[in-house]
């Protein structure tokens, strides 16, 4: 969405203007956007509650006020209040940045200040999409960070749980790789649970893919896929190597935390696995902005909004998140790791 109204005119744009123009702008950034695992959820408190049962983490839903409230503490149950992490990011438009462009007005001109905001949010709504890729791709392992890397929630201990962990001895020439392989499927369909997954993919680190296409159980099996399944002058097969039921793809996502430090998404030798095509597994909670007006409304993926200097210096570009990425299965997705 372009934005075209000059903002220094009847007040410039609207807190719903400036939320709907960030919303639809592309994300160019995350991987997992992509494959659109995490669904998004609007929930109208700055918290949320969430039930665990038999290795199932569930939101607990609302009630009208005075109603009859959900039942908990039984035998096998455990519940936790976990506050949505409040993400804001603020920018600012002045005089120096529009400086030496066509002036307003001008026939046939882009106007300057439209073609800096729409810059400036572009810019914030990338940030804004790798913090959410980070949060995710660590809610996978069940485990929420934040963009400084401090742990926030662990949903293991949070709820006794143990994560799965298959070790495919990638060093060892006589590891029996499918073996491997039909372990893993086996640990996600165990945990499952009553979900459904139309099949199961894995984001491997560098070195754990070029082990695993090197290893002499899978070495022909690649060279095969690589001369059948793509044409290997023209198209890019380092990427991905589908191998006896799940789709193994090379993820490099490195993030720059807020200390200023890189953080790979996947660490060296070590993959995740998890099913694709689940109906209410992963899911990522958003709640309203902090400001008066959203209020007790149904949250959005991001907000931003603009205030105009009351001297007209300088326009302050303002957008917020509050995000919690939750996995509800957590023994779902699999830790793959090499240790040789």
């Amino acid at each position: 969405m372009t934005l075209v109204r000059n903002p220094f005119d009847a007040g410039g744009y609207s807190l719903a203007e400036m939320t709907q123009a960030i919303n639809i702008l592309p994300n160019l950034y995350t991987r997992l956007g992509q494959i659109g695992l995490f669904r998004f959820e609007g929930v109208s408190q700055r918290s949320v509650i969430i039930e665990q049962h038999e290795g199932i983490l569930s939101l607990l839903p609302s009630v009208p006020l005075g109603g009859p409230a959900t039942v908990g503490t039984r035998e096998g149950r455990s519940m936790r209040s976990f506050a949505l992490p409040w993400i804001p990011h603020d920018d600012v438009i002045l005089p120096g940045d529009i400086q030496g462009a066509p002036a307003l007005g001008v026939f046939d001109a882009a106007d300057p200040l439209v073609e800096v905001m729409n810059r400036k949010l572009m810019l914030m709504r990338r940030k804004h999409a790798q913090t959410r890729e980070y949060m995710e791709m660590n809610a996978l392992r069940g485990i929420v960070k934040d963009g400084a890397g401090t742990t926030l929630y662990n949903y293991f201990t949070e709820f006794g749980l143990a994560q799965l962990s298959v070790d495919f001895l990638l060093g060892t020439a006589g590891t029996n790789v499918q073996g491997k392989v039909r372990e893993v499927l086996r640990a996600v369909e165990d945990n499952l649970l009553g979900e459904a997954m139309s099949s199961v993919h894995a984001l491997v680190s560098r070195e754990f893919f070029d082990k695993l296409i090197a290893h002499p159980k899978t070495e022909e099996a690649y060279k095969f896929y690589a001369a059948t399944g793509a044409q290997p002058l023209r198209e890019d097969v380092r990427r991905n190597f589908p191998f006896a039921g799940i789709l193994f793809e090379e993820y490099a996502g490195t993030v720059t935390l807020s200390t200023r430090t890189t953080e790979r998404l996947v660490p060296a030798n070590e993959g995740i696995a998890f099913p694709l095509g689940t109906m209410d597994t992963f899911t990522t909670y958003g709640g309203p902005a902090n400001l008066l007006e959203t209020a007790n409304t149904i949250g959005l993926p991001l907000y931003a909004r603009q205030h105009l200097d009351e001297k007209g210096r300088w326009i302050d570009l303002m957008t917020e998140a509050s995000i919690l990425p939750v996995n509800k299965r957590p023994r779902i997705a699999i830790r793959l790791h090499s240790s040789n």
